[in-house]
């Protein structure tokens, strides 16, 4: 029996990734900010899927809180064999004009949080010589736009190093790297989808996941979600960075 702790579990591409792994059969440590939400998660995968289900509240900005899940990761006791950092949230506003707190908490838990979980986890993943990180960063990593591409930017470089250093070791680091997705993501920041993005590059987050998680499997290091996105990521690595924001209009100030 495996246990896979997931951040932000309670929506989106977390809550998909809560549902497919406990119908795997893994049991479950899920963390979120809101508990009624978390309770309400848990009871369904526990019943539809007879799963043990352990729900941890956590505002992964606070530092405290932060490290109540780490400590969780950490115990040797209560081992955790798949670690899914999904926890994020993005910022409507351009750089100068959010104040430089709410632009701390968003790195605090796009990369403070990120490097803190896994740092704990791999302890004992090490150690017992097996299990993984799935680090969920974005197709936005490859593009110049602002500090939440440079956040996701980071989880690639650290993702691909962890992959590196610990795969020999029997722990598997993978990088996913999601585009628009079907989420609550678009409507927390007040965005309309169907002017943020042409239809074609919306995703499902069970394909994205499930399509994940079978390169996870395959122990592949990076999994960007079908062709066209692929194609994307290609294109982004061949075009000068400033060509793609003159000609896309893709930078923040």
């Amino acid at each position: 029996m495996s246990t896979a702790l997931i951040t932000g579990a309670t929506a989106g591409i977390g809550h998909e990734f809560a549902v497919q792994l406990a119908a795997r059969g893994d049991d479950l440590v899920l963390v979120a900010r809101d508990l009624a939400r978390l309770e309400s998660v848990a009871e369904e995968l526990r019943t539809t899927h007879h799963v043990g289900v352990e729900v941890l509240p956590a505002d992964l900005a606070d530092p405290q809180q932060l490290a109540v899940v780490a400590a969780r990761l950490a115990d040797r006791d209560r081992p955790v064999d798949l670690l899914v950092n999904n926890a994020g949230f993005g910022l409507r506003k351009n750089f100068l004009d959010n104040p430089i707190e709410v632009e701390q908490a968003q790195q605090d838990v796009l990369v403070r949080a990120v490097l803190q979980l896994s740092h704990a986890a791999l302890g004992g993943m090490v150690e017992r010589g097996h299990g993984g990180i799935i680090n969920v960063s974005s197709v936005a990593s490859f593009l110049p736009r602002g500090t939440y591409s440079a956040a996701k930017a980071w989880v690639n470089s650290f993702g691909s190093w962890a992959n590196l250093e610990y795969g020999p070791r029997g722990v598997k680091v993978m990088t996913l790297c999601p585009g628009f997705v079907r989420t609550e993501f678009h409507e927390r920041l007040g965005i309309d989808r169907d002017k943020s993005a042409p239809a074609f590059l919306w995703l499902e987050a069970d394909r994205l996941v499930r399509d994940a998680l079978a390169d996870f499997d395959k122990g592949r290091a990076t999994s960007i979600p079908s062709k066209r996105y692929k194609a994307l990521v290609a294109v982004t690595r061949a075009v000068p960075r400033s060509a793609l924001v003159r000609l896309q209009g893709l930078g923040r100030k």
